[in-house]
């Protein structure tokens, strides 16, 4: 035995904790291919596993079979497990948002489940089979097992083998380069689709092997395999963590050290089994800190909407005023209905069943801010519910009135949610859902501690209170408090969403450059919606404590998040009515319909699997389908009329200070500085040094092959990479400042893809750029005042006024990916108008667009230019273009300036023309301004 940090730590205790861990290294070996492979957690891996060691048993005990011909084949049917996943699940939903492939593999998990419950019973219960039953005694008192010489040796052999086969193979080196780029692997004629069935039939694979292998060193007997599945998870998240979702050997190595740990720590904890729980969640907070330290700088957009977008009502129907409020009239409708319940139904059992499918709607409407709106994933919304609920018990327990309680209960879970989202932020919904996932696991443990709940309060009980004279004893009256709360938290949620706040919430999810590249920090918006998303959670919790009055910690379960995100993914993850329809379907359908099991099958894993299967976008989608059809039936039915946009005769104040803006110094010798630019990638350096300068006024190109280093230099100087050196905009160095900051200070910046926010029009991307200059306010949006309704107005007419300016009047209602490229790169410039920018920096203004359009971008460039009273720095490969625009061009070479001067000095240097240009004589005489 030895001791470390005050914890006794037994050889043997050593032994089996890293043989335990080995099995998890070899499951989160799984979970990074499959991740690699198609960029989703496959949350069906765990019960794969338990389902092929459910079978083992069977034909083991059953029929007799012998552990080394069960064994085999097992192993063959999770590779055919993995692979009729991937056919079933991932073909269909190849397409859609990797959040609906991940709710898509938690119903596959349940389903998997539910087929262990239909297997034949056992015939007899015995200890786990393993291959031979000697065992060793080494170091006097170590007792090795045969399962422990499994362990060791299968599991290493297993992860070495899988790393020669990627590496040393036509096969696995395919799989690799599509896992790596799908679309440069298509070009390349490797089959994707094929490589991604056999990286899912690998994962499902090792999942059985691990699962079987690793039975007996837990304790686990034959009747035991529907638990082995839900402990590995968080477990084997925590080492694909660690391991940064790519290495195989450092997952492997990351499960020995966590199976090790939770050895250790049980062994030293034994009354406190939930201890590990919470050290997990620590761990795993700590390795999505450190990845995003590793991953600072430009980042994957992943498309997290999927609810169909709202068409604009069609012209010739916007007098028809319940047209125009249609949406309000169903909510209306709707809201009756609600109050009319519980006079139809008056048992009070069932008015409990109602009231706890609002809560439930209200915790997925705090999904719909969070993941909807922000593409954040939560995994974990009912351990912040579980926190909202405690603490309001507590509270009241100190005898703070319930509904202040309530209140304070609202702002400490929005600020757990701050500190849960923290090192997330600078990471995609994926990598947050892993963190969320680990807080609810550990949330019981959690919960219980003593600033909760007292030693001799094991099972709380709180009284419901009497608000205003007004009793909430009874199951009507607390049905109808709840209903308060979601229409109080709809209302508010709307009023974001309307405002500048939902726009930068899309804006963020959609492209997080494009946004900073405007003033919108992506940090400051996702933590806000973390706080709201959070405080909505709270609320939930503190009004479900009410309605549960005696209830435990250990009622916040894990299983209750992910059906939280169910409910959200089958109702509609973007859109408030779709939480609403998900909760009615998930929970609502087995409350109105208790002794149905058609209904409990169709509300079940297998029944939200098959929803999504055929409308990924959830219940909304069949709704807005359903409702455009009727709009256009209407419309056909109705004279085209024209409608005009109303026009303010006068500026109002909050429209005149919109046009504020610091002035640039007249006097600056430069617009654009930047001395000694330095940019790596690790240990290769990509820009070496870079020394360039933008006069006012001055429009200079950068010109250059294909990786010369132009894109990753104008990156350092907007601030999505970091570098080293210095850089000025206006004279002031801003080489220390985020890349919305430097917009604020009047950088601009376009980019090669011109995608800006796919799911806003026109007309709100021009909003989204002009919220710098009049920042909307949570609270006087939330709370409807008249100034947050004239900021609004007054954004609107000057985003109309930009677009007339520059034609774009006729498209403010298209959304921006219904746009041409050409277009797309307009509505850019269009942005740039907004935020007055005073340096621009056009990375390919004219790439993508017909040649025709492109000799029309010159004068209108220079037009902008002008208008503003901007510099400009261009990266164009279109030569006549770039030198008829350009005061000044510099070249680059492998991250290296090779000549800078007048357009005609650069076009005649030779190093240029042996650079880039080449000898072709119709090339450069073609480039000559």
């Amino acid at each position: 035995m030895t001791g470390l940090l005050a914890f006794e730590v037994p050889t043997q205790v050593l032994l089996s904790g890293a043989m335990q861990g080995l099995a998890i290294g070899v499951m989160a070996v799984g979970m990074i291919l499959v991740y690699r492979s198609c960029r989703v957690l496959n949350f069906a891996l765990g019960e794969l596993g338990a389902l092929c060691a459910a079978l083992f048993v069977r034909f083991v005990i059953n029929w007799h079979w012998s552990f080394y011909a069960a064994l085999p084949l097992m192993i063959l049917v999770g590779a055919l497990l993995g692979a009729l996943l991937e056919l079933v699940i991932v073909r269909r939903l190849y397409r859609a948002p990797r959040v609906a492939l991940l709710v898509a593999t938690i119903g596959a998990a349940q389903l998997l489940l539910f087929l262990q419950y239909v297997l034949p019973d056992l015939e007899r219960y015995a200890a786990f089979p393993t291959a031979f039953t000697q065992q060793w005694v080494v170091l006097d008192d170590v007792i090795v097992r045969a399962d422990h010489v499994i362990a060791a040796v299968v599991f290493p052999l297993l992860v070495g083998g899988l790393s020669w086969f990627l590496n040393r193979t036509r096969t696995g080196i395919a799989v690799r380069a599509a896992a790596d780029n799908s679309d440069a692997a298509r070009l390349s004629a490797i089959p994707v689709k094929r490589t991604s069935t056999i990286v899912w039939a690998l994962a499902g694979a090792l999942a059985s092997v691990a699962t079987i292998l690793s039975a007996p060193l837990s304790g686990a007997n034959v009747a035991s395999t529907a638990q082995l599945g839900p402990g590995f998870l968080i477990r084997t998240l925590a080492a694909a963590v660690i391991a940064s979702m790519a290495s195989l050997p450092i997952a492997l190595a990351a499960g020995l050290g966590l199976g090790v740990l939770e050895a250790v720590v049980f062994y030293n904890n034994p009354t406190d089994p939930g201890l590990i729980d919470g050290v997990l969640l620590g761990i795993v907070l700590v390795a999505v800190l450190v990845l995003s330290m590793r991953n600072r700088g430009l980042g994957i957009r992943e498309r997290f909407s999927f609810a169909p977008r709202v068409r604009p009502i069609p012209p010739s129907l916007q007098h028809v005023w319940w047209v125009r409020h249609h949406t309000r009239i169903a909510g209306g409708v709707a809201l009756l209905a609600a109050l009319a319940l519980p006079y139809l139904v008056t048992t009070s059992s069932r008015h409990f069943l109602y009231a706890r499918v609002i809560l439930m709607a209200l915790v997925a409407l705090s999904l719909t801010v969070l993941t909807g709106w922000t593409g954040q994933l939560s995994l974990g919304q009912f351990a912040l519910v579980g926190l909202g609920g405690m603490s309001t018990y507590s509270l009241v327990q100190h005898r703070v009135a319930f509904p202040v309680a309530m209140v304070l209960a609202v702002l400490i879970t929005a600020a757990a949610a701050l500190l849960v989202g923290a090192p997330a932020l600078r990471m995609r919904g994926l990598f947050l859902a892993v963190t969320t996932l680990a807080l609810a696991v550990a949330a019981p443990w959690l919960l219980s501690r003593p600033i909760f709940l007292d030693e001799d309060h094991l099972s709380p009980l709180l009284r419901r209170p009497t608000i205003g004279g007004v009793s909430l004893e009874s199951q009507r009256s607390y049905y109808y408090f709840c209903l308060g709360l979601l229409v109080l938290a709809i209302v508010v949620v709307a009023r974001v969403r309307r405002s500048g706040l939902g726009r930068s919430l899309l804006a963020v999810r959609d492209n997080e450059l494009a946004a900073a590249a405007v003033g919108i920090s992506p940090a400051r918006t996702k933590l806000f919606a973390f706080g709201l998303s959070g405080a909505l959670a709270g609320l939930a919790g503190s009004a479900l404590v009410g309605l549960l009055e005696q209830f435990s910690p250990d009622g916040f379960l894990a299983t209750d998040s992910l059906i939280i995100v169910a409910i959200a993914v089958v109702g509609g993850l973007a859109s408030i009515t779709g939480a609403i329809l998900g909760a009615l379907f998930v929970v609502g359908l087995p409350a109105f319909f208790p002794d149905s099991p058609q209904v409990a099958l169709l509300t079940s894993g297998a029944g939200v699997l098959i929803l999504l299967l055929y409308f990924p976008g959830g219940f909304i989608q069949i709704l807005f389908n359903v409702r455009d059809l009727a709009l256009a039936r209407l419309a056909a039915r109705e004279p085209d009329r024209a409608v005009d946009r109303p026009v303010e005769p006068e500026p109002t104040a909050a429209r005149m200070r919109l046009a504020e803006r610091a002035a640039v110094p007249a006097d600056l010798a430069h617009a654009l500085r930047a001395q000694g630019v330095e940019v790596c990638f690790g240990h290769r350096v990509v820009v070496a040094g870079i020394d360039l300068d933008v006069a006012p006024g001055e429009v200079v190109g950068l010109i250059g092959a294909n990786g010369a280093g132009k894109s990753t230099f104008m990156n350092a100087i907007g601030g999505y990479l970091p570098s080293s050196g210095v850089i000025e905009v206006a004279g002031r160095q801003v080489q220390d400042m985020s890349a919305a900051r430097r917009a604020r200070l009047g950088l601009g910046r376009t980019f090669q893809d011109a995608a800006l926010f796919a799911d806003l029009t026109v007309r709100e991307t021009v909003q989204v750029a002009l919220e710098d200059r009049a920042r909307a306010r949570f609270a006087t949006v939330a709370l409807g005042l008249p100034h947050a309704k004239r900021i609004e107005r007054a954004k609107q007419a000057r985003a109309d006024d930009i677009l007339d300016l520059l034609g774009l009047g006729a498209y403010a209602s298209r959304f921006i990916s219904e746009l041409s490229t050409g277009m797309r790169r307009v509505v850019e410039l269009a942005c740039l108008i907004a935020t007055d920018a005073r340096v621009l920096c056009l990375d390919e203004p004219t790439a993508g667009i017909a040649q025709r359009e492109a000799e029309s971008f010159g004068p209108l460039l220079l037009q902008i230019r002008d208008e503003l009273g901007a510099s400009m720095l261009v990266i164009e490969h279109d030569m006549p273009l770039v030198m008829s625009l350009s005061d000044r061009i510099y070249c680059l070479e492998t991250g290296r300036v090779i000549a800078a001067g007048t357009p005609a000095e650069v076009r005649h240097d030779p190093l240029v023309i042996a650079s880039y240009l080449g000898t072709d004589d119709r090339a450069i005489a073609r480039s000559n301004a």
